[in-house]
This record gives structure tokens, C-alpha cells and sequence, in this order.
């Protein structure tokens, strides 16, 4: 069929040009980071004819990302370009009466974020707000009239006619965050803006945040997310607050689950709230799963809607009749659409594949749908949901994806030594779908729960065009396979996750699809302290990658922003010093490694510090392995300047490829 029609293009254009001579694809090279484009964000527009997205992509020229805003039509016949500045577009919302669409964006010269409108009808975007706090969300009242701003107080750190920065002055239990930094005790509050004559009321205040804002149906009233315990900094609580939508009105608890409760989402008639609550009711509720609740907007129990599934759910939305809740699941290398009856619990999957959705958006009468869908041969694109079918309108890289040779992805289920199931995904380099005993690299997944998954991977299709078999492994800890699997790991880091990792390639190794005296080994964050664990353990990994990492765990503690974790899962240190040390084992054991090893980290990382790759590197040097340190200026947990994006890409291959070839 595609050379079929292939053909006629060619026959309609006049061209002789024949397949033969058609240019052969080429493979990925790092600087196609330069290229990708990402698409996020669809926006169903109220009379359901419009979708907006945003798409952000690398300016080599100025090393930053750009992201502007697109709408398609709903048929996906005509795509238009919105915004086209220098400075970035984010948060694309629709008016009520669909004839502005509403954006965040500093530019013109504002220090941060505020909101701008753009008429449809034509014309420039007008700025709508001068805010002095940092905008983190906004809604539009039903009627248009109102906007629900989510917004941090003003930081008056900077303002000092010298210049110079004020003392960070620290009284907080969490006192430091990644690109938050440091922590003062600002916060983050609910405000009012009369869309018209501009008026900012503030509706809450004081020593907590308020986030993740909601309006009711009739405009009356709205839900909120917050955390009112003693102490919010020790602990993940969250619970779903109602309050009128006026200055002065007195905020009502609507649940009080020890874990947490978040993103509200009113019910079409105004009675009901869906939410998310996390299975844990622990301090720290990272091993764990969300699980689907709804109670009423009134007060009452809460009702759970998918425990029965075992598996996390996100991004619910209402049927329009109330009657069913639609959400995103995440199961077993996939994420697809379900909906979940609210009166027998019974949830029946809508649209499934080996496929990813993200993102679903509803029109404001609940009646269309719009998603994000990447396979692993397709980044994200925007898809429209009709019935039970789907279909793509908008096709942003499709030209850059049609012009290369991709790595052939397939999932496999490997045993490991104590007999778990664990799934996994194989990258194929291009053109050898049936080599065997190819070199091969294991690109472990951060998180710890998070998953690897059938959506376009760009990084592992880099490392497979340098021609090596490149592994994915849901390690235990991971999310997809149940909450038992997802807290498997809990208080005994580098145990079963290396248990898995090492069965994944055992199976490699015997079907004869890898050669097992090439293999290496990378990840960044929870990837990168696995990669540690792993070399520590296991000599057959010839080389590796650990970014982001950390292996001397006691030398964290007070060093990152994971205090609330490491008390919670591991205890004080000075209470229980031999259990820290026992995860240390990397370090403490570092005379075992023999596996050259490349760290890297950023600069301005407090989620993983450098020193965590500082203090291995310097162990590797000591005991004289081959090893190199790479810091990445200014930069925190997740690089974001493109070059040193490409950077990363370049010297995984160079070092992969000295070691393994």
C-alpha cells in the first residue's frame, strides 16, 4: 500500500525517479535532537471543531528549547501555527465561549510567566496579567468571567538596590528541592481574576500551598488540593478541599486519607469530585500506585473505583451523563483508555495496543476526547477518540521519522533467579533483525516506579544506530505489574532489581541474541544508581554509564531532597547505621569493580548531587579503573540545554563503543 502510493505521488509530480533510486534512510545521530519536535498539551476547544498542542523544539543557534502553540482541526485536515516568538508559549487553554485562547508566556520582557489572550478572530495576543508571584496554574470560570489563578508568593530575595542576594535564611525540615533550590517559606495560594476589569482577589492565604484548582460546573464553587497537616514538609499527605468561590470563604476537608489525594475533577452535575488517592498511606508514598476514588462534593466516604485492576490510573475524566469515568492506565509496557463504571466498579479497557496514551482532554461537554499517542516507532502525536477507535491528526515528525532507519523494538519476559516474571523491551539495531551475539547495552529506567514502555524511546534508538542490542528492563520497583512488584524493593535497594537485570541478560545471552562478553551498562538517576549496584555485583558488564547517581547513600542524607523518604523507608541514620551502610555497598565495595566506568552529573542537581558521581569517580580513580567525569554546567536533574542533551548522546556512544567493540 505505501509503495502504491508512493508511486503515485511520483506519477502525479511528473517524476521518472524509480524506488531503486529513492535516497536509503539513514540512522539516528545525536544532533537529531536538534529536530524532534515534542507535542503536549491537546486542548479540545468548547464546540469540539478545535484542538490546541504545544510543540517545543531545540534552537541550536541560542542552545535553548522553544515551545509555541498549534491547534489542529478535529478532523485533522488543517493544522495552523498560533504563536511563532522567541520567547515560549505553554499552557494553551480555551475561553468557555471558545473565542480566545489563553496562554502563559514571559515574554515582552516579564521576569516570569504571565497570562496572555489571543482572539481567534485574529490580532495579536494582548497580556492579560501583571503578576509579581510565580505562576504555576490557571483555570477559566465556566462562564468566562473569571480566572482561577494557582500562583507562589512574590520572592523578595533579589530586590536590593546593591543586587545582591539576601542570605538564604533556613528554618525548614525540607529545606532544599530540585530548580526550587533552596526553600524559604513562600507559598503557594489561590487568587480570583476578574477577566475584564483585572481585579485580583486573593482567596486563600497563609503557612500552606494550595494547588491543582477546579471549578464546579456552576461556577460556585471550587476544589482544591492541599496539605494542612502540622507539618507538611514530613510528610506526602494531600487531601481534596472544597471552598466557595469568593474572598473570604472558609475552605471545607473533603477527605482525610493519610496519603495522598490529588487532582479533583467535578462530576457534570456539581455532586461529585473524582480524584486520585495513592495506595500508600505512608509519610512517603513514592511505592505505590493511584488508585481511582470519587466522593461527594458535599462530604462523605470516599469510594474506591479500581483496586480491583491493580494498577495505577491517571488523568480521569466524566462521561457526560455522570455515569462513567474514563482514565488513563498504565499496564505492562502499555498505557490505555479505559472507562470505569461508577455504580458496579466494573472498568472495560476502550483503546489498547502496544501504544502509550497521555494527556486526555475532554470538550467541555464532555462528548470529545483528545490524547497523546507515541509507539515505538512514532513520537507523540495528538489523536482524536471517536467510540472505541482512535486517529491521528496531526503528523508534526512525520517527515523527520520517515527519513530514518529505526531500531526494530519488541517486548520479551525474562525469569530471574527466584523465579519473577519481568518484562522487558529489546532494541534491534536497523538492518539486523536477525543478528545474533550483537554487543549490547542495558539502559535502565529512573524513577524506581516508572516503566519502560512502547512509546518512542529517542534516547535507546540513538544507542541502538551505534549497533548494539539495546535492553529495557522493568526491574522490581518498577510500576505496570501490581503494587507487590512496585514495592519490592522498598529498604533493600540493589538486591532484586540487579536480580532482574542480570536475568534479563542471562535469557539474552542463551536465545543467542547478545553476546554476554559485551555487554554495558547506563541510566540516569534511579538508573544511574542502579548502573552502580549493578558493576558492583556483576564483572560481566564491560563498560558503563551512571548518570545522575549515587552509591555512598549515608553521605546523602541532608545532601538532597529525599529527607522525607530516607526517614520514612531507611530511618535515621545514627539509629540504624548498618542498614545505610548496607545499601552504600558500592562504594564500600568498590575494590570488586572492575567495569570502566563514565559518570556523569549537573551541576545544579539537588534531586542526585553531584557528589554521588564525584565520590565513585574518585573511587575508580583510587583503585586505578578507567573512569571520567562529565559535569554539566548550571544545569539540574533533567538537562535541558540541547547541546549538552547531544553532549550526553555523543559520549554514551563513544564510550560504549571503546569498550564494547
Amino acid at each position: 500500500m505505501k509503495k502504491w502510493i508512493l508511486s503515485l505521488v511520483l506519477l502525479i509530480s511528473g517524476s521518472t525517479v524509480t524506488m531503486a533510486q529513492m535516497p536509503a534512510k539513514r540512522t539516528f545521530v545525536p544532533t537529531d535532537a536538534y529536530r524532534l519536535l515534542n507535542v503536549a498539551d491537546p486542548q479540545v476547544s468548547p464546540d469540539g471543531k478545535w484542538i490546541s498542542y504545544t510543540v517545543s523544539m531545540a534552537d541550536s543557534a541560542k542552545d535553548k528549547s522553544n515551545t509555541d502553540i498549534w491547534m489542529v482541526s478535529w478532523d485533522g485536515h488543517q493544522t495552523v501555527q498560533l504563536t511563532s516568538t522567541p520567547e515560549s508559549e505553554s499552557m494553551p487553554r480555551w475561553s468557555p465561549d471558545g473565542k480566545y485562547l489563553s496562554f502563559l508566556s514571559s515574554r515582552m520582557g516579564n521576569t516570569g510567566a504571565q497570562i496572555w489572550l489571543l482572539d481567534r478572530r485574529g490580532g495579536e495576543a494582548r497580556q492579560l496579567t501583571h503578576l509579581k508571584g510565580g505562576l504555576e496554574d490557571y483555570v477559566w470560570s465556566p462562564d468566562g468571567k473569571q480566572i482561577l489563578i494557582s500562583m507562589q508568593d512574590q520572592d523578595f530575595s533579589d530586590t536590593a538596590a546593591t543586587k545582591t542576594r539576601q542570605p538564604y535564611i533556613i528554618n525548614r525540615y525540607h529545606f532544599k528541592d530540585d530548580q526550587s533550590g533552596y526553600l524559604d517559606n513562600r507559598h503557594t495560594h489561590l487568587y480570583l481574576l476578574d477577566v475584564n476589569g483585572k481585579k485580583l482577589d486573593t482567596l486563600t492565604n497563609g503557612l500552606f500551598d494550595e494547588t491543582m484548582p477546579a471549578w464546579s460546573p456552576d461556577g460556585k464553587r471550587i476544589a482544591f488540593v492541599s496539605n494542612r497537616t502540622s507539618d507538611p514538609d514530613k510528610n506526602d499527605n494531600t487531601d481534596i478541599w472544597v471552598m466557595n468561590a469568593e474572598k473570604g470563604a472558609t475552605p471545607k476537608q473533603l477527605t482525610t486519607w493519610a496519603g495522598s489525594d490529588t487532582r479533583p475533577v467535578w462530576s457534570p452535575d456539581g455532586k461529585f469530585i473524582a480524584y486520585l488517592q495513592s495506595s500508600s498511606n505512608q509519610a512517603f508514598t513514592m511505592y505505590g500506585q493511584n488508585i481511582l476514588a470519587v466522593v461527594a462534593a458535599n462530604g462523605g466516604v470516599s469510594t474506591l473505583l479500581t483496586t480491583a485492576i491493580d494498577r495505577p490510573v491517571s488523568n480521569q475524566q466524566w462521561a457526560a451523563d455522570g455515569k462513567y469515568v474514563y482514565c488513563l492506565v498504565t499496564d505492562n509496557r502499555k498505557k490505555y483508555l479505559a472507562q470505569v463504571d461508577i455504580a458496579s466498579k466494573r472498568m472495560q479497557p476502550i483503546i489498547e495496543g502496544e501504544f502509550c496514551l497521555e494527556r486526555l482532554n475532554m470538550s467541555a461537554n464532555q462528548s470529545q476526547m483528545a490524547a497523546l499517542w507515541s509507539d515505538p516507532y512514532h513520537p507523540y502525536e495528538v489523536v482524536v477518540v471517536e467510540g472505541n477507535t482512535m486517529h491521528r491528526v496531526t503528523h508534526m515528525n512525520d517527515d523527520f521519522i520517515q527519513s530514518l532507519a529505526l531500531a526494530k523494538v519488541e517486548g520479551f519476559t525474562s525469569t530471574s533467579k527466584d523465579g519473577t516474571k519481568v518484562p522487558c523491551l529489546l532494541f534491534t539495531p536497523p538492518g539486523m533483525n536477525n543478528a545474533s551475539k550483537l554487543p549490547a547495552i542495558f539502559y535502565i529506567h529512573g524513577g524506581p516506579v516508572a516503566q519502560d514502555d512502547y512509546a518512542f524511546d529517542f534516547t535507546r534508538q540513538i544507542l541502538a544506530s551505534g549497533n548494539f542490542a539495546v535492553i529495557g528492563v522493568n526491574y522490581r520497583g518498577s510500576d505496570g505489574s501490581g503494587l507487590a512488584y512496585i514495592k519490592a524493593i522498598y529498604a533493600d535497594w540493589g538486591n532484586k532489581e540487579i536480580m532482574d537485570i542480570t536475568g534479563a541478560a542471562d535469557y539474552l545471552i542463551k536465545e543467542g541474541k547478545i553476546d554476554g562478553n559485551r555487554m554495558g551498562i547506563g541510566g540516569w538517576s534511579y538508573g544511574g544508581i542502579t548502573t552502580n549496584y549493578t558493576i558492583a555485583t556483576d564483572n560481566r558488564f564491560k563498560a558503563a554509564a551512571s548518570g545522575a547517581g549515587s552509591s555512598l547513600q549515608l553521605s546523602m542524607y541532608g545532601f538532597d531532597q529525599y529527607i522525607t523518604q530516607y526517614e520514612t523507608e531507611l530511618g535515621k541514620p545514627w539509629e540504624h547505621p548498618d542498614k545505610w551502610i548496607a545499601l552504600s555497598y558500592p562504594f564500600f565495595h568498590a575494590n570488586k569493580i572492575t567495569t570502566p566506568t563514565l559518570f556523569m552529573a549537573s551541576e545544579k542537581d539537588f534531586n542526585v548531587p553531584t557528589i554521588g558521581a564525584e565520590q565513585m569517580y574518585q573511587a575508580l580513580k583510587s583503585i586505578g579503573v578507567p573512569a571520567e567525569l562529565v559535569i554539566y554546567p548550571g544545569q539540574h536533574h533533567g538537562i535541558t540545554k540541547p547541546s549538552y542533551q547531544v553532549d550526553r548522546l555523543e559520549r554514551y556512544l563513544v564510550w560504549f563503543k571503546k569498550y564494547l567493540k
